[in-house]
């Protein structure tokens, strides 16, 4: 499993960082873990599938 950063998560969405906060916080993005500095790291491959459905729904 590779952990991308709330950053990462965004930049590859295209959406900014705290759009990834509010879709975390909705639970429609799960975080895996935290890093040292308590910083959400999610699943690639379910930030894949999310934006995949998302698209499908009309976009992010």
């Amino acid at each position: 499993m590779k952990l991308m950063s709330t950053e990462q998560v965004a930049e590859f969405l295209g959406v900014k960082a705290e759009r990834v906060k509010r879709l975390a916080r909705e639970s429609l993005l799960i975080a895996k873990s935290e890093d040292d500095n308590g910083k959400m790291q999610f699943d690639a491959d379910e930030v894949a599938k999310y934006k995949e459905l998302a698209e499908r729904f009309g976009g992010l």
